[in-house]
């Protein structure tokens, strides 16, 4: 079996409120310095070895991120 890590995140060009209300709140709690905040997902998949990497791209694009507005990377680890 191997791991792999599966990570999505907005585009840039979409809004993120999420991140935006953890950047407000951060400087409402007097922290300084952290300029902006991007909010995403975070996925770790056991899979067979011999899955190969344009199976893993299928399952991000496919079920994971929404090819609309976010984009995504596979990594094996």
């Amino acid at each position: 079996m191997a791991r792999v890590v599966v990570d999505v995140m907005p585009k840039p060009e979409i809004l993120d409120p999420q991140g935006q209300a953890v950047t407000r709140a951060l400087a409402r709690i007097g922290i300084s310095g952290v300029a902006d905040v991007r909010q995403g997902k975070h996925f770790e998949l056991e899979v067979d070895d011999g899955l190969d990497d344009e199976t893993l791209h299928r399952i991000a694009g496919d079920l994971l991120a929404n090819p609309v507005i976010e984009d995504w990377t596979v990594t094996r680890v």
